[in-house]
């Protein structure tokens, strides 16, 4: 069978109704590249059933998304500046995060999701990383064509013996990372696989995880049809997903 994949979504509102949301190319990459059947699931926050959602997945993908991760949540202030937000998805995301490493089940973490994984593992997250001196602007082009909004424009740094490195078998790639928070103080439990070239943090695993757990700050999604390094960051997470499903097949079939 082909694995199930739960794929995050948003809770925002679209005209006059509230909307459980995720964007096409997400779903488009775990369908295409990854090869699973997505899952949409809503911000439901503590209604959200998660030992049962991830006794019936085989991996979750953690989107992006327009909205940043709130300041309480790693111990800062909100600010208008800072908006929007979206604090369902804060607390579905959060407490999933922890539940997949728990029971060892792959994520991959996009944009948003790169950044929740570190919040949800204790580290914390500057607002506005293109106001820090030193530091680029990190933030999309302005402009109406999402192709252009996301161009491969930005090189980051792999580290060669990590996981990613591994993946992507290079020391640098061009990427489309495109954000305004970024990590401040990394977790104790996150490894750095890769960096930009003012020094932000670009991409993290997780130390010792069960499973495959990989964070990136920018997004293989939307080019990883044509593009290589982000296709073989999705090909890498489909691989996991299926030996999950087949492990997780295998002891159903045993308990027989």
């Amino acid at each position: 069978m082909t694995p199930l994949v739960a794929v995050t979504a948003d809770h925002r509102v679209v005209g006059i109704h509230k909307a459980h949301l995720c964007v096409v190319p997400y779903i488009d990459a775990v369908v295409d590249v990854a090869g699973a059947v997505p899952l949409i699931v809503p911000a439901l926050g503590p209604r959200l059933d998660i030992p049962s959602l991830l006794e019936q997945v085989d991996g979750v993908l953690f989107t992006g998304s327009p909205s940043n991760v709130h300041p309480a949540e790693y111990g800062a202030d909100p600010a208008p500046e800072y908006e929007p937000y979206d604090p369902d998805r804060d607390a579905t995301t959060l407490p999933l995060i922890r539940a997949c490493l728990a029971a060892g089940v792959p994520l991959l973490a996009i944009c948003r999701g790169f950044q929740e994984l570190n919040v949800a593992l204790g580290g914390t997250l500057h607002t506005e990383i293109q106001s820090l001196p030193g530091r680029m602007d990190h933030r999309s082009l302005p402009h109406d064509d999402n192709d252009v909004r996301y161009s491969i424009r930005q090189p980051v740094f792999v580290e060669r013996k990590g996981c990613l490195g591994r993946i992507l078998n290079a020391d640098e790639v061009q990427v489309n990372s495109l954000h305004r928070q970024g990590v401040a103080v990394l977790a104790d439990r996150l490894v750095v696989e890769a960096t930009a070239p003012d020094g932000t943090i670009e991409a993290v695993s997780v130390a010792q995880a069960p499973g495959f757990a990989l964070g990136v700050q920018w997004h293989p999604e939307y080019w990883a049809k044509i593009d290589g390094p982000s296709r073989a960051i999705l090909e890498a997470f489909g691989e996991a997903v299926r030996a999950h499903a087949a492990h997780r097949r295998g002891i159903a079939l045993a308990a027989e």
